[in-house]
């Protein structure tokens, strides 16, 4: 086999997974198409013995070239949807095909929320929560340093979930109100927590979580307060997305992400999850308490 040949051959192999990215990112299968053939391009116009990582360098080249393409489409006069999206024309002829890329992780209703992400934001998210692609291979597409892609991915996640953006007296005031949350648990101070719990509290758990022994639902100030009394001495102060919350870690990994919801200065609800696949693209900083 020629050295051509073998390039074509091991880019057939990348072919789908360029595609599904490039989709992803674009959100159009004909302007996906397009992405994944200018990638086909550039490698053959490349010096491919200079390739460590074929894979790894395709995923970068389409991203970039995805990329300019958001971006001269946010150049242009605003155009309805359909117009760049097939998938959501009235008139669109079904690909079975591209049917099963819109199945796999990524729907319509995903689609919708992902056009309204700037470019930056969009090939953030869908490059490191939905193909696991390190944020150090994300900054230098977008030219930004490996935090603020993070923190672009974060942002976007948050838009994604429907969460509003933080105001930073939200996250002031959320950090007193978790710490004090930590101190009680930590204390087995009973009253406490009852002070710093709302009376209609509601705690949740993933099943992930529920595997550890926490029930997947309890409400109610009181049974929350004995469910966290004298306990939580391993778990972290940390950002959670971008807000203050907890993490029990055990040999330097996340085994369950504690996020709260504070509402007057209280804990109105307690999500706990320790759901693999949550676990790998949730966003965790340290933080100081």
């Amino acid at each position: 086999m020629s050295g051509d040949d073998w390039l074509a051959t091991r880019f057939e192999e990348n072919r789908d997974r360029l595609r599904a990215v490039a989709y992803r990112i674009l959100g159009s299968e004909p302007e996906a198409e397009d992405a994944v053939q200018e990638t086909w391009i550039r490698l053959s116009r490349s010096d491919s013995e200079t390739i460590d990582n074929l894979g790894g360098w395709l995923t970068t080249v389409v991203g970039r070239i995805c990329l300019d393409m958001l971006r001269t489409r946010r150049g242009r006069p605003e155009l309805p949807l359909g117009d760049h999206s097939p998938a959501f024309a009235d008139d669109a002829v079904p690909d079975p095909e591209l049917e099963a890329v819109q199945a796999d992780s990524v729907g319509l209703a995903l689609l919708v929320v992902l056009e309204t992400l700037s470019p930056a934001e969009r090939l953030a998210f869908v490059l490191h929560d939905m193909f696991a692609v390190p944020f150090d291979d994300i900054a230098p597409i977008i030219g930004k340093s490996p935090a603020a892609a993070r923190q672009i991915a974060s942002r976007a996640r948050r838009r994604v979930r429907g969460t509003p953006e933080p105001t930073a007296v939200d996250v002031v005031r959320q950090q007193e109100v978790v710490s004090a949350f930590l101190a009680a648990a930590r204390g087995a101070d009973f009253s406490a927590l009852l002070e710093v719990l709302d009376p209609e509290v509601v705690l949740r758990a993933d099943a992930g979580a529920s595997e550890r022994g926490m029930a997947p639902m309890t409400t109610g100030s009181d049974r929350v307060a004995a469910a966290f009394s004298g306990r939580a001495q391993a778990a972290k102060l940390v950002l959670v997305d971008g807000m203050p919350g907890l993490v029990w870690m055990q040999r330097g990994e996340p085994v369950v992400v504690f996020s709260f919801t504070v509402v007057d200065g209280r804990v109105a609800a307690i999500t706990l999850r320790g759901d693999d696949d949550y676990l790998r693209t949730v966003e965790l900083e340290p933080l100081k308490g």
